[in-house]
């Protein structure tokens, strides 16, 4: 009986297996060991390499293909990982672990300094704590692992070798700066590898480093591979830099426009907490004292977001301390000039105000408010929003009218004013939100009810528990306290 054939597999024969029962290897049909072969020769031809197969050659290709797909899906599922991170120093601490796990180290650390010269410059590191990687920092920038790819190396192609700076051996390479050696020492690593943070548009972003606990160096493989990923993360990274730069100067301009400090009032204590969104918006507030001691409290949002947003916000401001320094006395003349100005001025824009009139020493407070959330008044025996009339915003009707509202703060008791992205930011809908608010407020501690700071951290925390720092999060928050003590 025949052996059977094995299958074909792309169009190549293979070759058929060895007979189930071959001849013995002194069988008369081959000669014997002892005695010379009858054919020239054949000692040479026995000796000779054997010609690969082509199933070998299939099973190697299928090998090298898998290596490849192995090495595509690990590239994607780490640039999946850092296109997700929305902040820049995400994206560092991603472009860190992501680095480490393709060279095969233990530890690094980013130094990011734009060539530009603009910033921010910073440094992070992954498993180097504060005092690990001021202690780097302490190695002269000429003889730093980084310090040569800062300065700029000359790039592949100019008969120089590629952009990266790998020291193997750190204990035992005897023309390396002393410093370096002994910081290496000191941190307990033996071998660094350090490659460029560079886009093609942009210039170098700065030089990430790993570093090794014992002698070696990644394998060319590994760097291969490295140097795709960071060739897609360094143009991630100049995203998230020149955003960072956006709203650091957003950020300038919106402290500029709004107060410096709070005043002081006889018989008011004040405290504010104010955070924007990622692109900058149009949240603002006041506390401006007036004639015969006097105090207007306003808090206000502008539509729309980013730099306009920011310049209309601070027109309106500055035209709203001017307006209440002549006739502060009545609120709605107050708010009645502020919309004529946004008609003239920003014809296409729309904003929400109020305004609080009071004189702490006789206890009058007079409010209006033009399409924004009442206050609260906050007190050992009560909790509750104070009445106000329903009003339009601010630029949405023809001539914006609304009757004033007189209410009482008893000595002790605290005002409370916010905008409406603290109640936005809960996701609920707004009855929900202002009942958590209202919550959060009765449920003031009564050792810090004395305290106006006190007050708009716990109401911040139980309102808001992931805190203002969501960066994702387009609202702006603004809460203000007034605590009117007696006088």
């Amino acid at each position: 009986m025949s052996a059977p054939h094995l299958p074909k597999v792309a169009g190549i024969e293979p070759s058929l297996p060895s007979p189930a029962h071959a001849p013995a290897p002194h069988s008369p049909s081959a000669p014997p060991a002892s005695e010379p072969s009858a054919a020239p020769g054949a000692a040479e031809e026995a000796a000779a390499p054997r010609a690969v197969r082509p199933v070998d050659q299939l099973a190697a290709a299928q090998d090298r293909l898998a290596g490849w797909i192995s090495d595509l899906t690990t590239l994607h599922e780490l640039t999946e990982h850092l296109t997700r991170t929305d902040s820049l120093d995400g994206a560092l601490q991603e472009l860190l672990r992501a680095g480490a796990s393709l060279v095969g180290a233990q530890r690094g650390l980013i130094v990011l300094e734009p060539a530009d010269g603009h910033g921010p410059d910073t440094t992070v590191g992954l498993g180097l704590g504060p005092a690990d990687l001021g202690t780097i920092e302490t190695i002269p920038r000429g003889a730093a692992f980084y310090g040569r790819l800062l300065d700029g190396l000359p790039e592949e192609g100019e008969g120089t070798a590629r952009a990266e700076v790998a020291h193997p051996d750190l204990r035992n390479e005897p023309e390396l700066d002393p410093r370096q050696r002994e910081v290496a020492a000191r941190l307990g690593y033996a071998a660094s590898y350090a490659v460029p943070l560079a886009t093609e548009d942009g210039g170098r972003l700065g030089a990430a480093v790993w570093l090794y606990d014992e002698p070696t160096e990644p394998v060319e493989h590994q760097r291969h591979l490295i140097g795709l990923y960071i060739r897609y993360a360094t143009e991630h990274l100049a995203r998230h830099l020149e955003l960072a730069r956006v709203r650091a100067v957003a950020d300038t301009l919106r402290e500029e426009l709004l107060p410096s400090r709070l005043p002081r009032v006889p018989g008011v204590r004040l405290a504010v907490r104010h955070r924007t969104g990622p692109r900058g918006g149009g949240d603002w507030y006041d506390a401006l004292p007036l004639p015969e001691g006097a105090l207007g409290l306003a808090v206000g949002s502008v539509t729309g977001a980013g730099p306009s947003a920011v310049a209309a916000m601070g027109r309106l401001r500055a035209s709203l301390r001017a307006y209440a320094v002549m006739e502060g006395e009545d609120p709605v003349a107050v708010l009645s000039d502020l919309e004529l100005l946004l008609r003239l001025t920003e014809p296409a824009r729309s904003a929400t105000a109020l305004f609080v009139y009071s004189e702490p020493a006789r206890r009058q407070f007079v409010l209006a408010g033009a399409g924004h959330c009442p206050p609260l008044v906050i007190g050992e025996r009560r909790t509750e929003f104070v009445e106000t009339s329903l009003s339009a915003p601010l630029g949405m009707l023809s001539c914006w009218e609304a009757p004033s509202t007189d209410f009482d703060v008893a000595p002790g008791e605290t005002l409370l004013l916010y905008s409406d992205g603290l109640l936005h930011r809960t996701g609920e809908p707004m009855d929900r939100a202002f009942a958590r608010l209202h919550s959060a407020a009765s449920s003031v501690p009564r050792a810090v009810r004395d305290d106006p700071d006190g007050i708009v951290d716990h109401v911040l925390r139980t309102v808001l528990p992931d805190g203002l720092d969501a960066v994702d999060d387009p609202e702006d928050v603004v809460l203000l306290a007034a605590r009117f003590d007696q006088v």
